[in-house]
Order: C-alpha cells, then sequence, then structure tokens
C-alpha cells in the first residue's frame, strides 16, 4: 500500500509577517552611573567637589556606551548635577538617559522603533514575535503596537502557529 501525503505549510502561506522586536535592540553595553559616589557624607552634592570630579574624571571610559543616570541614595541632589553628567557623557556615550536600566532600554526601543517606515506593514497582518531570545522591556511591545495599529490590517502577539490575537481592522 503506498501512502503519499502533501504537507502544507500553512504557516508559510498565511500571508503572515513576523515582526521580531530582538532585530531592534542597541547592542552596546548598558552602564548605570551612580551619583551617589559623589555625595558629601551620602547626603548632598557639593558643587565645588562635584565639578572639580567633573573635570577630572575619565569621560573617556563610557565610549560607546549606553549610560542610565541615577541617585540611589535618598539625597538633595539639584538638577544641574544630572545636567552636568549628561554633558560630560553625551560626546562619547551612545545614549544618556535620567532613570534605570528599565528606563533606558525603553528609550532605546523607543528611538529604534521610531526610524521604521511603518507604512511598509499597510493592510499586512502582523505577527509580533513573543518568545524572545533576550530580555525585551514590555514598553517596546506597547510602543510597536502603538505604531503599527493605524497601518495594519491585524496584529497578533505569538508566533505564527499559535497566535493570540491583538487588533483587527473593521473595514
Amino acid at each position: 500500500m503506498d501512502i503519499q501525503e502533501n504537507f502544507v505549510n500553512k504557516v508559510a502561506s498565511s500571508g503572515l509577517i513576523t515582526f521580531n522586536l530582538e532585530e531592534y535592540l542597541n547592542q552596546g553595553e548598558r552602564v548605570v552611573y551612580d551619583i551617589k559616589d559623589n555625595l558629601f557624607h551620602g547626603l548632598m552634592l557639593r558643587e565645588k567637589d562635584f565639578r572639580e570630579f567633573i573635570k577630572a574624571h575619565d569621560w573617556a571610559s563610557y565610549e560607546g556606551k549606553n549610560v542610565a543616570i541615577i541617585c540611589s541614595a535618598d539625597a538633595i541632589v539639584p538638577t544641574w548635577a544630572y545636567m552636568l553628567l549628561a554633558n560630560k557623557l553625551k560626546p562619547y556615550a551612545n545614549e544618556v538617559v535620567f532613570g534605570n536600566l528599565e528606563t533606558l532600554e525603553t528609550i532605546l526601543f523607543t528611538k529604534a522603533l521610531a526610524k521604521i517606515d511603518i507604512n511598509a506593514f499597510a493592510g499586512e497582518r502582523v505577527v509580533v514575535k513573543g518568545c524572545a531570545d533576550i530580555y525585551l522591556p514590555v514598553s517596546a511591545y506597547v510602543e510597536i503596537t502603538n505604531l503599527l495599529t493605524p497601518v495594519v490590517k491585524s496584529i497578533m502577539y505569538g508566533e505564527p502557529c499559535s497566535t493570540v490575537p491583538i487588533y483587527k481592522r473593521k473595514d
């Protein structure tokens, strides 16, 4: 008895476009600059000491890195101190933000996704890939949903073989 079966790859013929957020991950190293190390007695920032530190510090060590500036101490830190840090870091760092690593990741993804030609997805059925090999912030999924919704026919989450519907345009 000769059994011949034709397998049809329904996923391949479905017309779905997979959007992989991992492709938009900035590969630069992430570092935190904690201003607490510049505090006088761990309580407050003294301008003279801080300005001396700013002049003497090797800012080139941040070359190509993504820097999140925080103060983990409950201290008095004037806004200008963060501005001075950003000013000194920016010529070397890829990105400088105020906030923790989650904030940094959110901003990196927001900037990367803003460069996408969203009109290339006009009228398409898009699956935003759900299983990542690396950490992706929820904010990246929210941002790509916000960008795609006005132009796509539908958005799904997951893998093409198993999706969760997110949005479907009603025409």
